[in-house]
């Protein structure tokens, strides 16, 4: 059995934490997460209070943690002590200033995750409160920058062993079987955050065209853009692009940001039908370059078993 200090903070047995995808990762995912030993977490995104509420509902009573996107939550603060009477086993915040909801998170007994992808942003992190460090590198599906898991990991890691031993560190970005558990337990993290393979699970909310686009694609075909932002109107920070598989939208636009801002309205309308339609030419799907991995559609359950036994065997294998 792995034993890290992520399981012991946590109270899980296994050190992984399934990333709080929005509007992907509903309470049902989450549950499945826990259920078998991880830490599940509602992707709450933008803050959209409805669907935070039935995915709450839908978890039923297990432990699960929820994520908020920070520059969301700072146009919505009310949302955020919404989320906090539900009890949750822990709260990921992801893409802003953690600093002016830490202190109400902490103040309700719930554990504060911060994700980052700089080491400038951990250092911020750790100095208004996290008790637990994301290191999210570029491989990552959704929303991320620029620096690789495999070099950003261990700095940060070097830095909480120097600064603050007391913080936890996960690694996220690129790991999708046990192989990237184990790497990143060696590269100095407590355990590992997984998105784009738990997205490719029964239990997400994806559409099923997106899977199968999933299940055909490789690592060699996902980009970077902003472009998907703009057709959906949301307001992403500049520092921050999204990680799709490219189609015939992002080929049309990524090279004409300009162009699409010129034609917003039409071109938003046809995005949103898509993605309600499964259209995958136009809409876009939301997985990093871990998609190479995904080669079925499983129960959570049963990929967390997977992945664990996998690194267990890895981690006590003799490479000489």
């Amino acid at each position: 059995m792995i034993t890290t200090r992520l399981i012991e903070k946590l109270g899980i047995e296994h050190p992984v934490i399934q990333a709080p995808m929005a509007m992907a990762a509903g309470g049902q995912l989450a549950a499945a997460v826990s259920s078998a030993g991880g830490l599940g977490m509602i992707g709450g995104g933008y803050g959209n209070e409805d669907w935070l509420s039935e995915q709450f509902d839908a978890a039923g009573s297990q432990r699960v943690g929820c994520g908020l996107i920070t520059w969301a939550l700072a146009e919505k603060p009310h949302l955020l002590p919404l989320v906090l009477e539900r009890n949750p086993s822990a709260m990921f915040l992801s893409f802003g200033d953690p600093a002016p909801f830490v202190a109400t998170i902490k103040e309700a007994n719930v554990p504060v995750i911060c994700q980052i992808q700089t080491l400038k942003d951990a250092i911020h992190a750790i100095e208004v409160g996290a008790d637990i460090i994301v290191a999210q590198g570029t491989e990552a599906g959704g929303h991320g920058e620029k620096r690789a898991s495999f070099t950003l990991v261990p700095e940060v890691a070097d830095y909480i062993a120097a600064k603050s031993p007391e913080v936890l560190l996960c690694a996220a970005g690129g790991i999708g079987d046990g192989r990237g558990l184990a790497a990143a337990l060696m590269l100095g993290a407590d355990g590992v955050v997984i998105g784009s393979r738990f997205w490719a699970t029964q239990e997400a909310m994806v559409h099923p065209n997106m899977h199968r686009a999933a299940l055909e694609a490789t690592g060699d075909q996902t980009i970077r853009s902003s472009v998907m932002d703009i057709a959906r109107d949301l307001n992403w920070p500049g520092r921050y692009t999204a990680h799709v598989l490219q189609n015939e939208f992002t080929d049309r636009w990524s090279d004409d940001v300009e162009g699409l801002l010129e034609q917003a309205a039409s071109e938003s309308a046809r995005w949103t039908s898509a993605w309600a339609a499964g259209d995958m030419n136009v809409a876009n799907t939301f997985v990093g370059e871990v998609v190479g991995l995904v080669n079925s559609i499983e129960p959570a359950a049963a990929l967390l078993h997977d992945i664990v036994s996998q690194a267990q065997k890895l981690l006590q294998t003799d490479f000489s």
